[in-house]
């Protein structure tokens, strides 16, 4: 983490906020019980520096993009909307926001409806929204202001939309003028600062908020002598 502890990437409050947050991988199956409480004590605090400690405006629709395309989001959205919907005051939608590789219900092995242009629940207060409901021509690479325009729609259907993004590309920004902002996924041990600062300066002459980033794939093993205790 200390590669990216001073990329000058902020969130966006009147208080200074951690400007990388780690996310840790999941544990050996011997201290599962006590990795998978330490995981979700991380998206929660993930979930209220992004959505409930800005003062300046309110953010209600992100998107989670990688800067490497083998860098894997699709648990970490659905992780973050998840928590989302277990405030249990807000409805929220599950956007895949790609538009290459499977579709997001197959990353996850969520099974949908017959109907695959339909949004449906899969929790409560949270709602799969698929890649067909706002871009029909879901094998194509060309966006039209009608597809734009219905993903906007979309997102507005819900009090907080998590939207699951390709690599930051051309294509990713014409999308993310839609939203709130992005939020910048790093890998760690693979992304390189200097390719992070450069991509958030770019995003920013695109006028895409860049609301923070998230550090991934950070292991933290656990002694072998700890084993016994756990």
């Amino acid at each position: 983490m200390n590669a990216f502890r001073e990329l000058p990437i902020k969130l966006t409050t009147a208080t200074e906020q951690p400007r990388v947050t780690a996310i840790r991988e999941p544990a050996p199956r011997k201290a599962v019980s006590r990795a998978v409480s330490v995981h979700d004590e991380q998206i929660q605090a993930l979930v209220q520096q992004l959505f409930f400690r800005h003062e300046s405006k309110p953010v209600r629709h992100v998107g989670f993009a990688p800067i490497e395309a083998s860098t894997a989001t699709a648990t970490l959205c659905l992780e973050v909307a998840t928590a989302l919907a277990e405030e249990g005051r807000y409805d929220v939608g599950l956007i895949d926001a790609h538009t290459d590789l499977a579709p997001l219900q197959t990353q996850l092995q969520i099974t949908s409806p017959s109907r695959a242009e339909a949004t449906w629940p899969i929790a409560p207060r949270l709602w799969m929204v698929p890649r067909q409901s706002w871009l029909p021509d879901a094998g194509g690479h060309r966006l039209t202001d009608q597809n734009l325009s219905r993903l906007r729609e979309l997102t507005t259907e819900f009090d907080f939309s998590i939207l699951w993004c390709a690599p930051v590309s051309w294509l990713t920004v014409s999308i993310a003028r839609t939203w709130d902002g992005l939020v910048l996924v790093l890998a760690a041990n693979k992304t390189r600062r200097l390719v992070a600062s450069q991509m958030k300066d770019q995003l920013s002459k695109a006028q895409v908020p860049v609301l923070g980033t998230v550090l991934t794939g950070r292991r933290f093993p656990v002694p072998q002598g700890l084993y016994r205790s756990l």
